[in-house]
Parts: C-alpha cells; structure tokens; sequence
C-alpha cells in the first residue's frame, strides 16, 4: 500500500500537533498571558515559515494570488484564532477532553466536506459505516468529556 507512509505522517503530524498546542497552553499559563505567549509562538513560526518558502522561492508564483478567492486567505486568521483559543482552553478543560473534542468537530466537517467535495476535497459520499463510525466517536468522545 503506498498510502502507508502518508497515513504514518499524518498520524506523526496528529502527535506533534497534540504537543505543540499543549505547549502553547502551558507556556501561556506559566506566563498568566495566553495571549502574548500566542504571539510569541506566532511570530517565531512565521519566520519559519518564511524561510521555508524561499526554499521553494519562485516569484511567478505570486502572480497566481490575484485568482485566489480572498476569503481563502482568511485560513490564517483562522489558525491564529484556533490557536490562541485552544491554548486558553487546555489549562481549563484539560489536553484530554480538548482534542477528543477537536478531533470528533474534524471527523464530522471532514466527512461533510468529503461528501460535497468542498474546498477541493476528492468527493466521497458518506457510507452507512461512516455514518456509524462518526456517531460512536460522538458517543465516546460524550463518554470521554462528560462522565468523570
């Protein structure tokens, strides 16, 4: 199966996701300040960024981002705000109950998503075991989050 070494990425990427956030959090709350702890996180990662991208520097590129739909450049406004959110929320609601739930809001947009092929997504319908796939994560994540 050539998809294994992707489906071992994504699930790397799932890790380091899961610490990078809980790092957030935690550096956030040390400092009493979620919010300057974001932007300090932020900034470092749009260096990063940057010099990821003159790796790849080809200026034509550029020309391209005036047939882009504006309101898919929001996509950055999004991640500061899912981050920043999410690192406010870990030190109330714990990393646990935080990325069932993050991960059970992702399942059920993804499917939706795949099912229409939103946003350049490969069109899929939703299977019956999809479907029963989806309402057993709600339940266990319902288990997981709200019976201590």
């Amino acid at each position: 199966m050539k998809e294994i070494p992707f489906i071992a990425g994504t699930l790397l990427l799932g890790v380091v996701l899961a610490v990078h956030l809980a790092m957030n959090g935690k550096v956030g709350n040390a400092i009493g300040n979620p919010q300057m702890a974001n932007a300090l996180f932020w900034c470092i990662g749009a260096v990063t960024a940057v010099i990821v991208g003159f790796t790849a520097w080809e200026p034509a590129v550029l020309g391209n981002l005036g047939s882009i739909n504006p309101l898919l450049l929001t996509a950055g406004i999004m991640g500061a705000v899912l981050v920043f959110a999410i690192a406010a929320m870990i030190p109330n609601v714990g990393a646990g109950r935080l990325f069932i739930l993050l991960l059970t809001g992702q399942v059920i947009t993804a499917m939706v998503m795949s099912h229409f092929g939103w946003l350049g997504s490969p069109q899929e319908p939703i299977s019956l075991m999809k479907a029963i796939g989806t309402v057993l994560m709600i339940a266990g994540a319902g288990m997981v989050t709200l019976m201590d």
